[in-house]
């Protein structure tokens, strides 16, 4: 199922399933001493001193922008927030002239995030700079995966064998994707719950459809990873209304009592639509671990950072006779 460790440095990270899944252990391994770096006085090592890290958003973002910023910075690289909004992309400018742009300014790493799937992987065919997806349409988020994958590793170091259902907004859902990937290599059986018309026909064969909260319970995860109904990306109506949305797929109060006597783990990407995927009381469950993710989400992406290693730039070579 997977393949050795490449012996050359891995210059991107685009997708989980490009990593073999001793790759994904090496960077959830090293993710362990960086988390321990933040009870420490000074919360920096000098691992990527004199590099810079580019963040490209052309979708906006808060938590992986700013967990991404404060890795590098951890790391004591120097880091530049590129603002779409105030740039000649505005203008007409293509992707392609904006890296050209960038790369002059000799960026180390660049960290993408981009509404059309695929972006990422062709900026990386582009640049010398190691590229990270940060999330490309529908397609991928690798990171947050990979945050989850720790997250979920530390409450249960041995991941073979537990099971996880992620449930929501599976069709406009990069992040369910890249779980799906990273979980099932891992060795964790999956399973998904969540309206018909948002499951699409394209879940992959070692993942469960679960059809109601009944068959979620018989499915007895050890963690539920609850999605962000995403709104802003259904250009259609999926469901009647948010109030039966969350009636029939949400953790309400009565499924909440059942999963916490159960003493299920509850997971979610942020941001939060209380009263829709979850009911308030989760948001204070000792076993929620939404503000988990994120504190691990900055160590995580130190490894990434960590892990990657960027072209090296070949000078122009010199004519004849200078």
């Amino acid at each position: 199922m997977t393949e050795d460790i490449p012996s050359t440095p891995r210059k991107d990270l685009l997708t989980i399933g490009e990593l073999s899944r001793e790759e994904i252990l090496s960077i959830l391994e090293t993710a362990k001493p960086f988390k321990e770096l933040f009870t420490r006085s000074v919360k920096k090592v000098p691992t990527l001193r004199g590099k810079t890290v580019l963040n490209l958003f052309y979708e906006p973002s808060t938590r992986t922008r700013t967990s991404f910023e404060i890795a590098a910075k951890r790391l004591s690289a120097d880091v530049t927030n590129f603002a779409v909004s105030t740039s000649s992309v505005v203008k007409g400018e293509s992707i392609l002239d904006t890296i050209d742009t960038l790369q002059s300014m000799q960026v180390d790493y660049m960290v993408v995030r981009h509404k059309v799937s695929g972006v990422p992987e062709y900026i990386a065919r582009h640049t010398h700079a190691a590229v990270i997806n940060a999330g490309d349409g529908y397609h991928a988020h690798p990171t947050q995966a990979l945050l989850d994958a720790f997250t979920f590793q530390e409450i249960y170091p041995e991941m073979d064998g537990h099971r996880i259902v992620v449930a929501g907004d599976i069709l406009h859902s990069r992040v369910a994707r890249s779980v799906f990937e990273v979980m099932h290599q891992l060795g964790v059986e999956v399973g998904t719950f969540g309206p018909a018309t948002l499951v699409p026909d394209t879940v992959p064969d070692f993942v469960t459809i679960l059809t109601s909260f009944e068959e979620v319970l018989e499915f007895n995860p050890h963690v539920l990873y609850l999605l962000r109904l995403q709104l802003e990306r259904q250009q259609a109506n999926f469901f009647p209304s948010m109030r039966e949305y969350h009636r029939q797929y949400g953790v309400t109060l009565d499924r909440f009592k059942i999963l916490r006597d159960r003493g299920t783990w509850i997971m979610h990407p942020g941001p939060v639509n209380r009263g829709v995927e979850l009911v308030d009381d989760v948001m204070s469950y000792e076993r929620t671990l939404i503000n988990t993710q994120v504190e691990n989400g900055i160590a995580t992406r130190m490894a990434i950072l960590y892990h990657l290693t960027p072209e090296e730039r070949k000078r122009p070579e010199p004519e004849a006779g200078q």
